[in-house]
């Protein structure tokens, strides 16, 4: 079997550095006709949309096989697992919470508890209660207020239950994806639409946490935010302030409000109609402290200027994985030490890391060799940067198993677990044994 090398001082193997898996609630659970429609319900059932016409009905099924699932996530002997709550699971249409849904939830996090793994909660994961939307989703302020209202009734109702709160997940997508260009849910296409979005979230963002620090003082609150590092084509200084503006647009867009209380520069160079609707006190709430911040990578990003739209991505060069985006782990590496140059960071949980592979399942193994190849590239980048001097306490492989890609449906494979969507089999896959290999080493 293939193994993970690390140094025998990478503190990635030290007792106190978490290692986990993650998941999403619309992409493995089903059970949707027991939630309110969400943004993504209706998405999928728009044709066109989804790149193999599926939609997230039934997805992992783990609505009704949770527990076989935690039974799954024991085994692979985490520290803590990373999941998302379904928003229109949990609150009525009315604002009031479904007890039903909750304990649902409830019941997953008492079984990880009783199973001594911690549960790290993200609050939303792209999944917005589609009567909100039908008022302007998130470009209705008002969104953002009934955000920290569901904040507030599901972690009263957790109590004790949660090790850490994630309040967003990746916001960007949901702004720039989902209001801006159009290839995620709600599939809104318009410059004028994307950072409004953005601020309405963050301004979400900003109030939960208030919620969570006073429903939830000894968990651990913050928020998770994907970065695609921007690099110029040439060493010309075109590309290079063309890279540097897609940074600032894509990356520190969310990073900077969040963490020094300010929109970058770029926001004065934005014509007006393009510009969010900032009010008295918004960037106080949007910069509450933080205990934690969550970064996902996967990927960089190649730039080259363009005289109609400031910047332009270039196609990724090879090596790729199967869902086209490039195999770089130096980036991460020098994500991480950029982000800790630039700002007083809080402790960071790399929430989100891993790969789509065209994985195939044989005399029931699937040997994901490209994919163990790209997790352990990524353990000597993340290794790397912690020598720099970045404070990471925490890994969450992406993902747990094969689910509802998003816009691609089900034609791409992130799992460590390979999932039989007409049987529901879970089959570990070689990357998965790897890192189970690896956690059960470090613990021994």
């Amino acid at each position: 079997m293939t193994q993970f090398q690390l140094p025998e001082n990478s503190k990635l193997l030290s007792s106190d550095f978490i290692l986990g898996v993650a998941t999403a609630a619309f992409q493995i659970e089903g059970g949707a006709e027991h939630r309110l429609p969400s943004i993504w319900d209706t998405f999928c059932d728009t044709k066109g949309k989804i790149a193999d016409g599926s939609t997230g009905l039934t997805a992992c099924d783990h609505f009704n096989l949770w527990r076989e699932d935690v039974e799954l996530i024991s085994e692979f002997g985490v520290d803590a697992y990373r999941l998302s709550i379904s928003w229109p699971r949990v609150i009525k249409e009315n604002g009031e919470l479904n007890e039903q849904g909750a304990q649902f939830y409830l019941n997953i996090l008492n079984a990880l508890q009783a199973k001594g793994i911690k549960a790290f909660v993200t609050l939303y994961h792209w999944d917005l209660p589609q009567h909100l939307e039908n008022k302007g989703g998130w470009l209705n302020r008002d969104t953002a207020y009934k955000f920290a209202e569901y904040a507030d009734k599901i972690s009263q109702f957790f109590g004790d239950k949660v090790h850490a709160y994630a309040t967003l997940n990746e916001p960007f997508c949901s702004a720039f994806l989902g209001y801006e260009d159009g290839t995620h849910a709600p599939g809104k296409v318009g410059k004028e639409y994307g950072k409004k979005a953005a601020h309405h979230l963050l301004l979400a963002h900003g109030l939960a946490m208030r919620v969570l620090q006073k429903n939830s003082p000894k968990s651990l609150n913050g928020i998770v935010l994907n970065f695609t590092p921007c690099y110029p084509e040439s060493t010309s200084k075109e590309d290079l302030q063309a890279s540097q503006y897609a940074d600032q647009y894509f990356n520190h867009w969310y990073a900077e409000p969040v963490l020094a209380g300010k929109y970058p520069e770029i926001i004065d160079t934005m014509p007006d109609w393009q510009k969010p609707d900032i009010l008295d006190g918004d960037l106080d709430i949007i910069s509450t402290p933080l205990d934690f911040l969550g970064v996902n990578f996967y990927t960089r990003a190649i730039y080259r200027a363009n005289a109609c739209d400031i910047f332009e991505q270039i196609s990724p060069p090879a090596p790729i994985t199967d869902i086209g985006w490039e195999i770089f782990p130096q980036a991460f590496t020098d994500l991480l030490t950029s982000l800790n140059a630039k700002y007083a960071l809080p402790p960071v949980y790399i929430t989100e890391n891993g790969a789509a592979m065209d994985d195939k399942l044989e005399n029931n193994q699937v040997n994901d060799a490209d994919r163990v190849a790209y997790y352990q590239a990524h353990f000597n980048a993340l290794d790397e940067a912690i020598k720099q001097g970045v404070d990471v306490r925490g890994y969450f492989a992406w993902s747990l198993m094969d689910n509802f890609e998003w816009a691609e449906g089900y034609l791409k494979r992130f799992g460590l677990v390979y999932v039989d969507y007409k049987t529901q089999k879970r089959t570990i896959k070689q990357s998965g044994l790897a890192y189970k290999k690896l956690i059960r080493d470090r613990q021994s």
